[in-house]
């Protein structure tokens, strides 16, 4: 649907949006593209070259934008155009023929031919004194000649365009059929009008041999003070929004199969438009001007209002009746709580004292069960909680923190321009275990009598003259804080003797102001140039408070007067989980801040590190150093920033250490045993890239405007070498498709008695293996089901769970009989077969068309046994037929 960006984008999103376009392609006109064009992202990944390239089945991959040293090596070596192995798990059974653009996506110079261009036009009039037919005839074969000495075999592609141009179509037309019919008179160069296609067959057809690419093209620079990963950051509102809207949509695909499709009535499908045009590169990536992101956040509230009232009736019918079909009017009425972030969330605020009880049913999107503790603002301190079964289960009631009622009375008003009841006093948490695909029910009622209610969380504010350390940590996992809250804060690990000193803190670095250089360049939405580094001290006459009970201990700590940190440790998980408030960032100055968090550990992690590509594939990364040329060093910090959609970790001799994130971030290990990601950026300079515009975000009540305020989550976790890889994939995914809660009342106690209170959309006793994710699960026209399943671990990333896996489609689908089971490419537009029948086989320099005897694929699906093998890092597509509804069994529940 778009060309989407390559930093900031999750490789669901890409898929989900390929998958748009390409079915859309095919429905309207027949067509199976064959090539990926992804000539302006700013930058490109190894996912796109491996899953949205060779997977979705093209032939080849063309971009305009490498780093400008990269790109003089390469023509140099004739190597702009090479075959690209993004994956090292698939190898070269996921490679493509990949393209760069000699100069970006341009016409040579002196060739542009827009009404107002400079270009000499074609003067053909023999009887005109401009007559230069000879002249731009030489022009042309010298271009031609000069870029032929910089690419392999005798054909050379030309870009003729670039933006806003063609306005007047015309105007270029005119001049190209000149210089194409007097140039091939002329006879030293052969010029037609082509296509990509016509390019790659006549590339091909050469049986030329290419050198090999690996990893991807990150960070990108486009001259030496120009390095463009500020937009890893930018808007990270925004991109957060995005995040949270594609799990959601994730779920409420789920869901509205599980209720049946409806042609009438709201649907999933105004979400998934939202969600896929915001890919583009300049939406997610967040490159836009200001009001074309409030459009693009705008049409994902419209998006995600229906798909709410979509996930509410389903969850409605699913909670009446377990043998419903096609259910059309529940009676039963959900609420959900977009602004829970801010403590917003009437239904779960009601006063329970008159007699009322809430109701939470709870949703997981993932294959297996998950144990979380969730949390919900509450008014009443006096309340039980009862599980699925009725049994009342551990609760704590936390106080609400001062900081959560100016934002949510701020931003309800900014948002849904009302002003919000009085801010409920506690957060009640309580944990909860949901089965996969599937929802229990909780009951939250008033306690009545001597009934005990949830635990209080002790409170304690500790003075900054106090002295004694602050221990924080119920199970295995305990921080012990120092009374100077800039020292070392010391991390164990009971159960597997896992000892650290952390310390976390944060900065800022001023935005580079280069209007007065003699190549100017600031710091902006798309490029990041520091200009120093200022250490954010913490707020010295400001306690800390620590908060302590049975499920949860929370450490509250104001570093300065625009940045607030929660650090939580759950008794039953092994990670810190950090949440912090960040903003308005002060401009009072006159001078840009982009703001980092940073956490130093002890460790020699020998200048390496590892990133995520769009939440797939982990590549190390080495400070100041490129595999592919010798680095010139001339941004130290910016050059060194790489993005991050999952996580990014270090490890030495005998630890690793992982932080994920809650969405897209740019980061780096600038220093041994230390990670830091940018949270925030707000700046007063645009970077001359394109936008037009400074990257100043602010929230508006009426006339009174504040600059852009940031909450987020941080996770981080250490553990022994080799062991890391389970939780960050684990929790990766609990990230991407949190727990969906929908609210309901009820009078009285009789909800269990008339409703179904557990349900699983799979076999009641089956769940996926540890290492398989359903990415993908999605009724299409005439009941038929597009299912995805990727496998979640790279070779070698795991001692046990970097291995085949089995997935059992009967035990998907428990109340369908499969008919028939089609694989599919990636982006669902042809079968499997037929595209691998049409790959072309490229030779690679150094190979000797060897075959990668790693490389593990699943193999072909049984149609008896139903069985789905997956390789490490696979992805297997299918379109799921089944048997009449006649034949659909009843729900278990």
């Amino acid at each position: 649907m778009c060309m989407h960006d390559e930093a900031a984008t999750h490789y669901i999103d890409m898929i989900d949006q390929t998958t748009m376009g390409h079915r859309f392609l095919k429905e309207e006109f027949g067509v199976t593209p064959r090539i990926g064009w992804q000539i302006d992202p700013f930058g490109h990944s190894a996912v796109q070259a491996y899953l949205l390239g060779s997977e979705v089945g093209f032939d080849s991959l063309f971009f305009g934008r490498i780093d400008y040293q990269d790109r003089a090596k390469r023509k140099n070596e004739k190597s702009l155009e090479v075959i690209w192995q993004g994956s090292k798990s698939l190898g070269s059974s996921a490679q493509i023929f990949a393209g760069a653009f000699p100069e970006n996506y341009e016409p040579p110079a002196g060739f542009y031919f827009e009404v107002n261009d400079n270009s000499p036009i074609v003067q053909d009039n023999i009887d005109l004194f401009d007559y230069n037919v000879q002249d731009r005839v030489n022009d042309f074969v010298a271009a031609a000649v000069s870029q032929a000495n910089i690419t392999r075999t005798n054909h050379i592609m030309w870009t003729m365009g670039t933006d806003f141009k063609y306005q007047y179509a015309n105007s270029w037309f005119r001049q190209l059929d000149k210089l194409i019919h007097y140039v091939n008179k002329d006879g030293r160069v052969n010029a037609l009008y082509s296509t990509p296609s016509i390019y790659t067959d006549a590339k091909y057809a050469t049986k030329e041999t290419w050198p090999l690419k690996t990893d991807d093209f990150f960070p990108y620079a486009d001259r030496e003070n120009a390095y463009w990963t500020g937009y890893f950051t930018s808007r990270p509102a925004f991109k957060y929004y995005v995040r949270l809207m594609s799990g959601y949509y994730l779920a409420a695909k789920q869901l509205e199969l599980f209720k049946g499709r409806m042609n009438s009535g709201p649907n999933t499908d105004s979400l998934a438009d939202a969600l896929a045009i915001a890919q583009h590169h300049d939406g997610v990536s967040g490159t836009e001007k200001q009001h074309v992101a409030n459009d693009y956040s705008k049409r994902l509230s419209i998006g995600y209002k229906e798909a709410e009232q979509l996930v509410a009736s389903s969850l409605a019918c699913l909670v009446e009746s377990a043998s419903f079909t096609g259910c059309q009017n529940p009676v039963t009425k959900f609420q959900q709580c977009p602004l829970m972030n801010i403590s917003y969330c009437p239904p779960s605020e009601v006063d329970l004292n008159q007699g009322k009880n809430l109701v939470i049913v709870v949703y997981n999107s993932l294959g297996w069960r998950r144990n979380e503790v969730v949390r919900i603002p509450v008014s009443n301190e006096d309340v039980i909680v009862y599980d699925s079964e009725g049994k009342e289960i551990v609760s704590q009631l936390l106080p609400q923190a001062e900081v959560y009622a100016s934002l949510r009375n701020y931003h309800v008003m900014a948002y849904l321009g009302e002003t919000p009841a009085k801010a409920p006093k506690y957060w009640l948490a309580f944990t909860v275990s949901v089965p996969p695909l599937g929802f229990s029910t909780y009951r939250v009622s008033a306690a009545k009598g001597t009934v005990a209610g949830p635990t209080r969380s002790s409170v304690y504010t500790y003075q900054t003259s106090e002295t004694s350390k602050i221990e924080v940590g119920q199970g295995n996992l305990r921080l012990t804080f120092p009374p100077n809250q800039e020292k070392f804060t010391n991390y164990v690990n009971t159960r597997n003797s896992v000892e650290e000193q952390i310390k976390q803190s944060y900065l800022y670095y001023s935005g580079y102001n280069g209007t007065d250089d003699e190549v100017p360049q600031n710091s902006g939405a798309y490029v990041f140039r520091p200009n120093s580094t200022y250490l954010l001290k913490h707020e010295r006459q400001v306690p800390l408070t620590v908060m302590r009970g049975p499920l949860l201990d929370e450490v509250h700590q104001q570093i300065n007067p625009w940045i607030y940190q929660i650090t939580r440790l759950q008794k039953e998980k092994e990670h810190v989980e950090v949440e912090f408030t960040v903003g308005p960032i002060p401009i009072d100055d006159g001078i840009g801040k982009e703001v980092v968090t940073r956490i130093s550990t002890s460790m020699e992690t020998n200048k390496s590190f590892y990133t995520d590509s769009n939440g797939r594939d982990f590549i190390k990364r080495i400070r100041d150093y490129r595999s592919d040329w010798d680095l010139e060093v001339n941004q130290p910090i910016a050059g060194n920033y790489y993005p991050i959609n999952l996580g990014i970790y270090v490890k030495d001799n005998s630890t690793e250490f992982s932080v994920l994130v809650d969405r897209s971030v740019g980061g780096s290990s600038l220093a041994d045993g230390e990670i830091e990601l940018m949270v925030h950026r707000r700046l007063l300079l645009d970077d001359s890239k394109g936008v037009a515009e400074a990257l100043n975000e602010t929230v508006c009540v009426f006339d009174d405007c504040k600059g852009l305020i940031i909450q987020g989550k941080v996770y981080y976790r250490i553990d022994p070498l080799g062991e890391g890889a389970k939780w960050r994939r684990t929790v990766g995914q609990e990230i991407y498709s949190p727990l969906l809660l929908a609210f309901s009342e009820q009078d009285g106690d009789d909800w269990i008695n008339s409703h179904i209170l557990t349900y699983s959309g799979i076999d009641s006793n089956y769940r996926l293996p540890d290492n398989v994710a359903i990415i993908t699960l999605q009724e299409l026209d005439g009941g038929k089901v597009l299912l995805r399943l990727a496998h979640l671990y790279e070779i070698d990333e795991d001692k046990d769970l970097s291995a085949m896996a089995s997935v059992e489609l009967k035990k998907l689908f428990p109340r369908k009989k499969i008919k028939e089971v089609k694989e599919m490419s990636l982006s669902a537009n042809q079968e499997r077969t037929d595209m691998e029948r049409k790959r072309l086989e490229w030779k690679v320099e150094g190979s000797f068309g060897s075959v990668d005897e790693r490389v593990l694929r699943g193999g072909l699906v049984d149609p008896e046994e139903l069985s789905v093998e997956l390789g490490p890092m696979e992805i297997r597509t299918f379109i799921v037929y089944f048997e009449s509804e006649s034949d659909i069994k009843p729900f278990d529940v």
